[in-house]
């Protein structure tokens, strides 16, 4: 028996009947404690959770967003049988799609709650994964609680024009013990060539923008209802792609951005300068990759996972974060690697050591507000020359809502509108920029932003706090989407 947590900020120490079962660190991945060993009929239950900052935690104390703490999100009692379902990761295989052959692979871990298994023994049987509606019901073989098969399909592929998902069904028997699970699965590849995304084969400019966990009424937490909203909003934007920003969002996000079809950026808070060269700070942040990445990698919604944003490009740095890229691939090879990367101000280039080991390079950039030297992203676009595709991963401006001047004049609405006009027309221009996020869809909680202007928000929303009032630079994006056309 399981206790799972899907949220808990930010190290969670449970106790049950008195006795100390388990911790946990980092805020919005899921974790399990089995707790078989504890539980009787009547239970008493004590969490506790530290949410204090660090220099050693991911993230650390300086963020420049709202970080509540406690626990979040559900709390599930789990009841497994002996033998059961740990884990499965069924995706199309990304390079079969251009033989016109589709491969569908699967991997599977059984794992026993047996004292025989526990002893050393691992579960041997056989699963049956059936797919009704392609007609699929293939025999998978256990052993030591593994299991793989390749199988040839013709599955319609997952866009956003068509989010088709499949009942994807598995049965588990193994000395005389049975298991099934179920889940609703799509197939796509993602792949980059060049300074171009492809999605299923076909060129795609990601339209998109980036979203914080973060309501004026529940702040960090959420419900498919706001979730929806949000997706609502997006697709009023003519876009295709959220930025989930700067953390691992709720569980149900990607699962309803399956069926409504939205691409999606995932990412770990590896954010500005953590520790890098503290063991334990690394440990935690592969710890929070994982534990994403098996949350996450049958959602077909999710193409991009991000190790990390706006980090100093130091040796401890690159050693810190090639090894996460290193991890993401080794769990899944089936998506693209990115993080926000930087430029060298003195030449006007982008140039990050990090490149070498991502699929797509992320681009923050905030000229025309935080630089007011806007001529300088014309130049940096004409002088740089990547080998791999560009995301304009943030750009904006603030504006206070009803806050109306002139173009040239700060915090106001008009300033932000043509902030936006200037940075879209230069996007235009540029061959290798191959999707933006703006930041950000919606105003949010920010402790460090306290101006007569912010008053404890960012105000760089296209949609205020309240979710519902649209700026005008919103109406920029929407235009620009609408009419973009692949080059």
């Amino acid at each position: 028996m399981l206790l799972r947590f899907e949220g808990a900020a930010y190290r969670t120490t449970i106790f049950l009947n008195e006795k100390f079962i388990g911790t946990h660190d980092g805020a919005s991945t899921p974790f399990n404690i089995d707790i078989t060993s504890v539980v009787k009929e009547e239970n008493r239950l004590v969490v506790s959770v530290d949410a204090r900052r660090s220099p050693f935690r991911v993230p650390m104390e300086n963020t420049d967003w709202f970080n509540y703490g406690g626990l979040y999100r559900d709390v599930c009692l789990v009841r497994l049988p002996s033998i059961y379902f740990k884990d499965w990761f069924v995706r199309l295989d990304p390079q079969s799609i251009t033989k016109d052959s589709p491969i569908i692979q699967v991997d599977i871990c059984i794992e026993s709650a047996d004292v025989f298994h526990a002893n050393g023994s691992k579960v041997t049987g056989t699963v049956w994964m059936e797919i009704p509606e392609l007609g699929i019901k293939k025999e998978i073989i256990i052993s030591n609680g593994k299991g793989e098969s390749k199988i040839l399909a013709q599955p319609q592929l997952w866009s956003p024009e068509n989010p088709k998902l499949y009942d994807v069904k598995f049965t588990l028997n193994s000395i005389g013990r049975i298991d099934t699970v179920s889940d609703r699965i799509g197939f796509r590849t993602i792949a980059t060539k060049g300074q171009e995304i492809f999605l299923n084969g076909e060129k795609i400019f990601l339209k998109g923008i980036s979203v914080h966990e973060d309501h004026f009424a529940l702040g960090k937490t959420t419900n498919e209802d706001i979730i929806r909203q949000t997706i609502r909003d997006l697709k009023e934007m003519n876009g295709n792609y959220l930025r989930l920003a700067h953390y691992p969002h709720d569980t149900r996000f990607a699962r309803i951005a399956d069926e409504e079809g939205v691409l999606l950026w995932e990412e770990i808070p590896v954010y500005w300068a953590i520790a890098f060269d503290n063991p334990e700070t690394y440990i935690d942040a592969e710890n929070q990759l994982t534990e994403l990445i098996l949350r996450d990698r049958n959602r077909v919604s999710v193409i991009v996972w991000s190790i990390g944003n706006e980090n100093a490009d130091t040796d401890s740095r690159l050693s810190f974060m090639s090894r996460l890229a290193q991890k993401t691939r080794m769990l899944d090879n089936s998506r693209l690697v990115s993080a926000a990367c930087l430029i060298k101000h003195g030449r006007l280039v982008i140039e990050d050591r990090l490149v070498e080991f991502l699929d797509v390079i992320g681009f923050n950039e905030y000229y025309g507000w935080y630089d007011p030297d806007f001529d300088k992203l014309p130049k940096i676009l004409a002088y740089s020359n990547p080998d791999k595709p560009v995301i304009i991963s943030e750009f904006g401006g603030d504006a206070r809502l009803g806050n109306r001047g002139t173009k040239d004049e700060l915090w106001t609405e008009d300033n932000q509108k043509y902030i936006y006009e200037r940075q879209v027309e230069t996007f235009k221009k540029c061959p290798y920029i191959a999707g933006t996020s703006p930041w950000i869809l919606y105003d949010f909680r920010c402790p460090r932003r306290f101006n007569r202007h912010q008053e404890g928000f960012n105000r760089k929303g296209l949609i205020d706090a309240d979710r519902k009032t649209k700026k005008p630079a919103f109406f920029v994006m929407q235009e620009f989407y609408k009419d973009y056309k692949s080059k």
